[in-house]
């Protein structure tokens, strides 16, 4: 009896078909697929975008409200209504009950100062600790 062959032509032309299939439809649907996270990127977008005018919106309608501008101004403009006697404290003090450790500030001296006693340090070979106090 003749062996019949694995592959017939009838099944290698369905095959050929079923990937002519495959590979037209491929494009579409990446294109489908990438067209649906744009339209979430949007949507993520869009809802940031609303919710900032909503803020906005917030904020104007408060801005409407004569007793807070008054409070704005006196808070961050230093405003005082006419007649009133208003003081500003330019060099605050520590408290008397305040320790001593948070009275006192540690003085550093700038970025550029430690950087520039650093390579001076390493230029030299000296171990020493760069204080910005050397000149």
């Amino acid at each position: 009896m003749a062996r019949r062959p694995q592959l017939t032509g009838r099944a290698a032309v369905l095959a050929v078909v079923v990937c002519a299939i495959a590979m037209s439809l491929a494009y579409p649907v990446r294109e489908y697929v990438a067209q649906r996270r744009y339209i979430a990127q949007l949507e993520q977008q869009q809802a940031r975008e609303l919710a900032a005018i909503r803020e906005q919106e917030e904020h104007r309608e408060r801005l409407m409200n004569p007793d807070y501008r008054t409070r704005v101004a006196r808070e961050r403009l230093f405003y005082c209504d006419p007649g009133q006697k208003c003081y500003v404290v330019m060099n605050e003090r520590p408290a008397p009950g305040k320790s001593a450790a948070v009275a006192k500030k540690v003085v550093r001296p700038p970025w550029y100062q430690t950087l520039w006693n650093s390579v001076e340090a390493a230029d030299t070979g000296g171990g020493t600790k760069a204080t910005g106090t050397e000149k």
